[in-house]
């Protein structure tokens, strides 16, 4: 059940005349008229049904009533200025808040990021990892890494990079009693699935046109960074997916098992924010700067629109 709340205007006003005593001066204060203010003293008075103020020839002062009551109001319009200040304080210039993919963050973002700090030494990041995607409307975020296709009129999507997915697992399963010489095979191991992107072994599997494996076989995580590391360990046959395990290809912790058959993931990856914050400084460095990265970055996969034009 809501309290019995004053109005809040005329209790602003008060504060201010109370604190001024003078009604003049809460006038310059809130830029109203001195009438203006007068009006809302006594809207106030009358709703308290008490006299707040004494009015005498050579101005105003407090009544007991006003004295009393007072120290009260000041201390609550201090609360809530300390409270915004705290709000606006985590909306600071030079702040800006990075939503990302657990893996995108570990494998490609994190190691670069000093060489954003040292270029780049008044803004900071704020990293947030999740597998779903940002609600800007009821989120404190101010840039999102996503995948999929640019779907909201509101926000303003940077294309970023296409994204080709294809079986790995580490060299011993490979090659062990029971080896993986056709997608065929794949039936007869544990597959490993990331349930927030459960439609990603599907695609692999329909592009591919292999319709006797079930992706829902073996072992399940949340993200791709801990079903790489089971499939380092030998658990099962994860997805790679470009650029994030190159890394692991070269050094050969895992294998890719069917060299010419990676499929592009349905979805690109796109930087995402409002439309209304795109032109923001700190946001336009970070943007420009990650634009900048990746197009340095030669183990990025190509746009599937330009692989698209290429002729077989």
């Amino acid at each position: 059940m809501r309290k019995f709340l004053p109005p809040l205007n005329a209790l602003r006003t008060f504060e201010a005349a109370a604190r001024h005593r003078s009604f003049k001066r809460a006038g310059d204060e809130l830029c109203v008229s001195h009438s203006a203010v007068s009006h809302q003293i006594k809207k106030l008075e009358q709703h308290l049904e008490v006299e707040l103020f004494v009015r005498a020839a050579k101005g105003v002062v407090l009544s007991k009533a006003g004295q009393d009551y007072y120290p009260t109001i000041r201390a609550a319009f201090d609360r809530i200025s300390d409270g915004t200040e705290l709000i606006l304080a985590l909306k600071a210039p030079g702040i800006v808040t990075v939503q990302v993919y657990s893996t995108f963050a570990t494998r490609w973002l994190i190691p670069r990021m000093s060489d954003f700090q040292n270029r780049f030494p008044d803004v900071m990041l704020r990293l947030h990892t999740s597998q779903s995607d940002v609600n800007f409307e009821h989120e404190d975020v101010d840039l999102c890494v996503m995948i999929g296709t640019p779907t909201h009129t509101d926000l303003h999507y940077d294309y970023l990079f296409s994204s080709r997915i294809f079986p790995i697992c580490s060299p011993a399963l490979a090659n062990g009693d029971n080896s993986i010489e056709s997608p065929n095979d794949l039936c007869r191991h544990n597959i490993i699935q990331v349930y927030p992107s459960d439609q990603d072994w599907r695609v692999w599997l329909e592009e591919n046109h292999i319709h006797d494996v079930n992706p829902n076989s073996g072992l399940e995580f949340d993200s791709y960074e801990l079903g790489w590391n089971a499939a380092a360990q030998g658990l099962g046959i994860a997805l790679g997916m470009e650029p994030f395990v190159n890394r692991d290809l070269v050094s050969r912790s895992l294998v890719e098992l069917f060299p010419g058959r990676r499929v592009f993931n349905h979805g690109d990856w796109y930087l995402a924010c409002r439309s209304d914050n795109a032109d923001n400084k700190e946001i336009c460095v970070f943007r420009n700067w990650l634009l900048e990265e990746i197009r340095k970055d030669e183990t990025m996969p190509q746009s599937r629109l330009l692989e698209e034009k290429i002729p077989d």
